[in-house]
């Protein structure tokens, strides 16, 4: 008697080789973009944060389960440690946008054909990441609650030139990378 073959489909885990690449190229472009370009750009206080730019972009492209974003997040949280700015802050923040990115991606924001997920999902995430950082600056600091309503503008302004810079490269880097 023969026995009855049996296909059996291997559950996907964790990243692939090609999509640890593009998160490896995507969070260090950032790295490097936030120490010399983000010094140089300056719109009344605002500036770019290409790292968060960065993760939110290799979330777009590779479209990692939940906890793939969560350790994205966490990989761009240490990387700022070795950045000028607030230590251990980051951990939480850039955790916590990595996982708005991951929710943010599964709604639908088409006009047509136009797909303005990509600058939703990053202004969403970024607010979200640059919000928890100032209730976190509050919270562990002990910061003033009257100088952290100054941050509002700043963390909308990133937010808006992160989303811009992120929808202008979306659809270059999908078609680059077939996606």
């Amino acid at each position: 008697m023969t026995e009855k073959r049996v296909l059996r489909e291997e559950a996907n885990k964790g990243f692939s080789i090609q999509e640890l690449i593009v998160v490896a190229v995507l969070l260090a472009a950032g790295t490097v973009l936030k120490l010399f370009v983000g010094s140089v750009i300056n719109f009344f206080g605002m500036k770019p944060n290409f790292i968060i730019a960065s993760y939110c972009l290799a979330i777009l492209l590779v479209r990692p389960k939940l906890i793939g974003c969560l350790i994205i997040g966490i990989l761009a949280g240490a990387i700022c440690q070795f950045l000028p700015g607030t230590p251990w802050l980051n951990l939480i923040s850039e955790l916590l946008g990595a996982a708005a990115m991951f929710f943010m991606i599964r709604i639908p924001f088409r006009f047509g054909k136009l797909d303005l997920n990509p600058l939703l999902s990053t202004f969403v995430s970024t607010v979200i990441s640059g919000g928890s950082f100032v209730v976190c600056l509050l919270a562990f600091m002990g910061a003033d609650t009257s100088s952290m309503v100054a941050y509002i503008p700043i963390v909308l302004g990133t937010a808006a030139i992160g989303s811009v810079i992120v929808q202008l490269l979306y659809l270059p880097l999908k078609k680059v990378l077939k996606r």
